[in-house]
């Protein structure tokens, strides 16, 4: 699972596409309170910070309409509760653009 620190607008399809797949699934895993990868480094991190996890699904879900990808999929903004930054990050948002330069995907590093 990994959540991206760095602008959507930065990440190539499979990157975009794939966190917000994996934003989903970890705001279930959050709000729902379910076990499935809820000891995960990258979902730890998000607790307490579902309103930062909300913005940035937000973030995302315009990156992807402005690509003239549908989304279909809001989250429940009730739920968007604690901090509205991430300041916690596994790797360092500069380290981020190195890991996908590394891929050799079409994100814009």
């Amino acid at each position: 699972m990994r959540i991206w620190d760095i602008s959507p607008n930065l990440l190539c399809r499979n990157h975009l596409l794939g966190e917000h797949r994996e934003l989903h699934a970890m705001w279930v895993i959050i709000t729902e309170k379910k076990k499935g990868y809820s000891l995960h480094p990258e979902t730890l991190r998000w607790y307490g910070k579902l309103n930062a996890l909300y913005l940035r699904h937000e973030l995302l879900a315009n990156e992807m309409c402005s690509r003239g990808y549908n989304h279909k999929s809001p989250l429940d903004k009730r739920k968007a509760t604690g901090k509205s930054l991430q300041d916690v990050f596994i790797d360092d948002p500069l380290d981020q653009i190195k890991i996908l330069k590394n891929k050799n995907c079409d994100c814009k590093i």
